[in-house]
């Protein structure tokens, strides 16, 4: 065997070592807030908006997303459903806030949201996300929110 290829061979056993231990029993998983949502466009047939999320890692190793696929669904009208390569890095024991665009078509729900909207009952929502980490070892972080809110609470008095 070459001296090339014992120091390729001793290279890649080293790296494999070492990616061992990146997915150490310490990681713990890191939280996702939806801090706001600011409206951009509101066009008949396109709503464009722009998600704030903040992420929190409590680790000590830098955290790499590499994109996010999220919906957001009220009652069972579903109305954003997306997917978007994010690539942006959250350093160790450190918060991040980063800005997503999503665009939707509310006009297609136009009647059932006016429905829902108009009604008296509390409207469920969910929003649902998933987070793909990592560069060599990866990780999917799976989000989960939902509530209720009030259709009165959107109206003017």
């Amino acid at each position: 065997m070459s001296a090339l290829a014992r120091l390729l061979l001793l290279s890649l056993v080293l790296l494999v070592a070492g990616c061992a231990s990146w997915g150490g029993d310490d990681w713990r998983e890191p939280e996702v807030h939806l801090v706001k949502v600011e409206t951009v466009k509101a066009r008949l047939h396109q709503q464009e908006f722009v998600l704030h999320l903040r992420v929190d890692n409590p680790n000590d190793s830098r955290l790499f997303i590499r994109n996010l696929g999220y919906s957001l669904r009220l009652n069972q009208l579903t109305l954003v459903e997306d997917e978007t390569s994010v690539w942006r890095s959250v350093g160790g024991h450190a918060r991040r806030t980063f800005k997503i665009t999503a665009r939707t078509n509310l006009w297609q729900h136009l009647k059932p949201l006016t429905k829902l909207l108009k009604s008296r009952q509390p409207l469920r929502y969910q929003l649902q996300a998933e987070l793909n980490t990592g560069l060599i070892i990866w990780r999917s972080l799976h989000l989960s929110r939902s509530g209720e809110i009030m259709p009165g609470d959107f109206n003017p008095e």
